[in-house]
């Protein structure tokens, strides 16, 4: 089995349950019926660019992995570097929406920078101790408590979280829209506020789960 895949794939059924949580809550605010519809589908493109890019995070922990090496700074700037291929696609599909995207690449990196040195770091010690015919429940469990896992599940989706609110508050919309702008970004970023600790919570509770009992994602 391929674990980095396996994580990965791991990694993008969580973001992807976090877009979905947060979109049906921000599509019952009658305050965005206008917007939204302009902004969803760059939101749910969005989520398909983060999974890509974190499997490169995946790919380095597993390579820091086979090597018996910690990985350091220089890897997670590498990973960086390489992510940079992936916005730019993302930007070249924007070509064809109704809106334009002016964010300052010095504003998000920082915060894709620490996402990435945790993912590496989470992932490094999860590949490291995955012996052949373990089950990753199993590996979580002998890492993280319960409370541990929780805690990182959150705070790597509020990184998330915090590059999305960055992301829409670079959007531009129509003239006649432009004003809700602002309004979108406050609602989205409380709606992922709300959602993040929720979700984190049913990850855990779902790893660290009572054999048969049953526990929604």
């Amino acid at each position: 089995m391929d674990r980095a895949a396996h994580l990965a794939a791991l990694n993008g059924k969580l973001l992807q349950a976090f877009s979905r949580r947060s979109l049906e809550t921000l599509r019952s605010s009658a305050a965005l019926r206008l917007v939204l519809p302009q902004v969803e589908p760059l939101l749910v493109l969005n989520v398909d660019k983060e999974v890509r890019k974190d499997a490169l995070a995946f790919r380095a922990a597993a390579a820091a992995a086979a090597r018996g090496a910690a990985p350091d700074a220089r890897d997670a700037e590498r990973v960086l570097e390489a992510t940079k291929a992936i916005d730019r696609e993302f930007l070249r599909r924007l070509e064809d929406f109704p809106l334009r995207l002016e964010i300052s690449y010095a504003r998000v990196a920082p915060v894709r920078l620490r996402r990435i040195e945790r993912l590496l770091d989470a992932a490094y010690r999860l590949l490291l101790r995955w012996p052949a015919r373990t089950c990753l429940r199993a590996v979580i469990q002998a890492e993280y408590s319960a409370d541990a896992f929780e805690q990182l599940i959150l705070a790597l989706l509020r990184l998330y979280a915090e590059e999305a609110s960055a992301l829409a508050r670079a959007v531009r919309l129509p003239r006649l829209l432009a004003p809700l702008t602002e309004r979108l970004a406050w609602r989205l970023d409380a709606t992922l506020s709300g959602v993040a600790p929720r979700l984190a919570g049913d990850v855990a509770a779902r790893v660290y789960r009572r054999r048969g009992e049953a526990v929604a994602w």
